[in-house]
């Protein structure tokens, strides 16, 4: 008979955990809109000064950033509190790699997300979910929020690709422009075109003019699922918009840019895969389940679903680069 003191000790705290951890998620929403991160990188280092520089009470103060300690985003140094690394980098306001918008761009979805259950039982989904319903506005308000972590990306994407040869970008989907803004801001000669929804477009010439690259990045009107694609590229990029869409409509829009590029033309698809077994990492997973906030038909696509994309469309040489580790991919493949 075993010895039942033998046994690993199993307890509750790791289920209490995640199904509390709605609250982690609300502390960092919180803090951003709060500007404590911000507080604290200027010099607030107690309870007592992050809320006398936040406005609040000592107690609310006390409360939020143990929260946080707790999360790993504040540390203790010295018998101060400061920021970790990465909320340091990206959390302060002001600073060149601020992304508080990206932070708090689920935000309206929280209700939702408490509602997954019934939006799981819908018994029809939608090719394009929430987009398909975009108001100009709407189309501002999530490419505000894109745009402080496309920029980002899109550097990111500059610094791994080579384009000092090519000629003509298309971005499928690329809302804020912000891969073709900073291609062009790297690469005087590149011209390009982003292809997005009616109302996205009229917020990306806006990022396009902002940026100094109008005159050489044009913005044009496409449903990428239904209209056709210009036929003068050599790079194609579709960023960040995998999971929205089913892996029929992902395989079409592949298969249609194969046909669209020139000859020796190269696309390259970032996006959110899974691993090949679908158990992770988080955020794919994450992403993928969201759709179900949309009742969109859009799946967590894996790497190998990719590949397989790519190559029934006839593209060569397919490969998998890493582009941000746990978080994106980048598939890539050469029209022959």
């Amino acid at each position: 008979m075993t010895n039942t003191s033998d046994r690993p000790s199993v307890t509750t705290v790791r289920l209490q955990n995640i199904a509390q951890s709605y609250g982690q998620s609300a502390a960092l929403m919180a803090a951003v809109e709060l500007r404590v991160f911000t507080a604290i990188s200027k010099g607030a280092g107690t309870f007592d000064e992050i809320g006398t520089a936040t406005g609040l009470l000592p107690t609310n103060a006390e409360r939020l950033v143990v929260l946080l300690c707790a999360a790993g985003l504040v540390e203790m140094q010295g018998g101060r509190l400061k920021n970790a690394g990465d909320v340091e980098r990206f959390l302060v306001e002001g600073e060149p790699d601020y992304m508080g918008p990206w932070i708090t761009f689920t935000k309206p979805q929280w209700n939702e997300w408490g509602r997954l259950a019934e939006h799981l039982r819908v018994p029809k989904l939608k090719t394009m979910g929430s987009i398909g319903d975009f108001t100009v506005e709407k189309a501002r308000q999530y490419h505000q929020a894109t745009y402080s972590i496309g920029m980002g990306a899109g550097r990111r994407f500059v610094r791994q690709v080579d384009l000092a040869n090519k000629k003509r970008i298309m971005d499928i989907g690329g809302g804020s422009g912000a891969y073709c803004i900073q291609a062009a801001k790297q690469h005087p000669h590149i011209r390009g075109v982003v292809l997005d929804l009616p109302p996205v477009v009229v917020v990306t010439r806006e990022f396009l003019a902002e940026n100094g690259v109008a005159d050489r990045i044009a913005a044009e009107p496409c449903n990428f699922v239904t209209d056709p694609f210009p036929t003068d590229c050599d790079v194609a990029i579709m960023a960040s918009n995998l999971p929205m869409y089913s892996r029929a409509v992902i395989a079409s829009v592949i298969k249609k840019t194969y046909d669209a590029l020139l000859p020796g033309g190269k696309m390259h698809l970032i996006g959110e895969t899974t691993n090949d077994e679908r158990t992770g990492p988080w955020g794919p997973a994450y992403w993928g389940l969201g759709q179900a906030i949309s009742e969109s038909e859009g799946v967590a696509h894996s790497e190998a679903d990719v590949i397989g994309y790519f190559a029934a469309a006839g593209f060569r040489d397919v490969k998998v680069e890493e582009f941000i580790p746990g978080s994106l991919s980048r598939i890539v493949g050469t029209k022959a």
